[in-house]
């Protein structure tokens, strides 16, 4: 047995069985996690509060039309081994990095100022209402994002994974137990399928587009994630190179056609070994897909129910949320409330302070050769050159990383009001949006061999893909033309 075959041989299959596959869950959790906080527990109230049932039909919309945008990264990543943004470089003049370079960038000060907000808000009503201390809220989001910034740097991600993982489950069961208290009167559920844009609703829509389960350019994120996993097609891309068994790709020279890997000349157990790492990415990704919808509908549910008519604004925010619980089951439940909103909108804010400066650091690797030269930011592969040399990929992202706290923490302190600041940045997600889900979409189509059955897209998957992709950026559009240029097409 050769050396190649040996490698490839010993690949340890994953277990395929229900516990086995939420063990080995990862990118797709922490993807649900990212988008679970600010836009459930704020925008999803705010709508409720402020239009009872009115803007219902837009949550099913943001999941099913987004759907497609998410797992065409998941898709790619387990395919090649490669991810989205190494695609990206491919194009002329590298042109989908520069643009992702420069909107990262603006997300990482206005939309972690949006993300922090909602973080900061648990905690000041918190304070406020258990030890009556009323502190400027930008003190409460510089701890949350001092702290996310400590542990990612540190290396003690996994605790906070699991603390969040139990906090969010938590939240998840008391929602679920408040909303069947006194559950939401059928009549409401017609709005499930009536299109209706209320008057002043536009910021609202706009968020719940670019936010739900949450913004596109987190598939970026995402399939970093999946390539830093090192499983799947991720954990033997190298070898398969190295071997001849697959195309050499860099960022320089390589065409989109060097990222696929024809399977038909994998052994058979490592074949297999792939096949079962796609089909754990992909559970991974949709359970997190329908968790996170079920949430957001229940939110808007019981805001509707309890809290309507009211405008769910100021810094006591979470205070005038936190009411549903209180009022429906009693005083007791806020803290329960508190402790797993508490968990949600800080893992939001938490995993982007890492994933957005992963993918700024990624853009660098893929754009400029001294970054490429030393890529990775996993700390076990770290040399000495790479910790000292301010270029690498591995400094890039912790710069950009400190760069997103004091941009983030000064516009906080320089914006008095939260959930303005929470729905602009949710919309600014939904602006920058179709580009990403065009291109994630245009490189699985067009990388992934189509005589690969198991990994490329089936007819369905690029038929309804490509209709989700018209229907979102036609929803884009419509948006835009109704707030830029006072074009208002169905309504305010």
């Amino acid at each position: 047995m050769t050396q190649k075959d040996d490698v490839l041989e010993t690949l340890h299959l994953p277990e395929m069985t229900p516990i086995g596959l939420v063990r080995q869950f990862g990118p797709g959790l922490i993807l649900m996690m990212t988008g679970i906080g600010t836009s459930h527990l704020v925008t999803a109230p705010v709508a409720g509060g402020r239009f009872e049932f009115a803007l219902l039909w837009a949550i099913p919309v943001a999941y099913i039309f987004k759907y497609y945008g998410f797992e065409m990264a998941f898709r790619f990543t387990n395919a090649t081994g490669r991810s989205m943004l190494d695609a990206y470089s491919t194009a002329k003049w590298k042109w989908p990095l520069w643009y992702v370079l420069l909107t990262t960038l603006m997300q990482c000060a206005i939309g972690q100022a949006g993300r922090l907000t909602a973080a900061a808000a648990v905690v000041y009503y918190f304070v406020l209402h258990y030890f009556g201390a009323d502190l400027p809220a930008y003190w409460f989001a510089m701890a949350v994002g001092v702290t996310s910034v400590v542990i990612i740097l540190t290396g003690r991600y996994h605790m906070v994974e699991l603390v969040t993982k139990i906090c969010a489950g938590l939240l998840l069961v008391s929602t679920v137990g408040v909303y069947f208290y006194e559950p939401a009167p059928l009549s409401g559920m017609a709005h499930f399928f009536m299109f209706e844009v209320p008057q002043g609703s536009w910021l609202i829509l706009a968020a719940f587009l670019g936010l739900l389960p949450t913004g596109i350019d987190v598939s970026l994120q995402a399939s970093e994630w999946g390539k830093a996993k090192k499983a799947g097609m991720g954990k033997i891309r190298d070898h398969l190179e190295a071997t001849g068994l697959a195309p050499k790709f860099t960022a320089w020279g390589s065409k989109k056609e060097d990222l696929s890997v024809d399977t038909s000349k994998l052994p058979p157990h490592a074949l297999e070994y792939c096949r079962r790492w796609f089909r754990i990415g992909l559970w991974d990704f949709r359970f997190g897909h329908v968790i996170s919808f079920i949430i957001a509908v229940i939110f808007l549910l019981l805001a509707a129910v309890w809290i309507y008519p009211s405008e769910v604004e100021g810094r006591a925010v979470i205070g005038q949320i936190a009411q549903i619980f209180t009022d429906s089951v009693g005083p007791g439940m806020m803290f329960v409330f508190l402790l797993g909103a508490l968990a949600a909108t800080f893992s939001t804010a938490f995993n982007y302070f890492d994933g957005w400066p992963r993918v700024v650091a990624a853009c660098c690797r893929n754009l400029f050769h001294a970054t490429a030269k030393l890529s990775g930011t996993a700390r076990e592969e770290l040399t000495e050159e790479h910790r000292k040399t301010w270029f690498s990929e591995f400094n890039i992202y912790r710069i950009t990383m400190f760069y997103s706290l004091i941009a983030s923490v000064a516009i906080i302190a320089g914006v008095p009001r939260p959930v303005w600041l929470v729905l602009v940045a949710s919309a600014l997600a939904f602006f920058v949006a179709p580009v990403i889900y065009a291109l994630n979409l245009y490189y699985c189509f067009t990388v992934i061999p189509k005589t690969d059955t198991h990994f490329y897209p089936r007819p369905y998957d690029t038929l309804f893909g490509g209709i989700s992709l018209i229907v979102f950026t036609g929803l884009t559009a419509i948006l835009i033309a109704a707030r830029v240029f006072g074009i208002q097409l169905f309504g305010g």
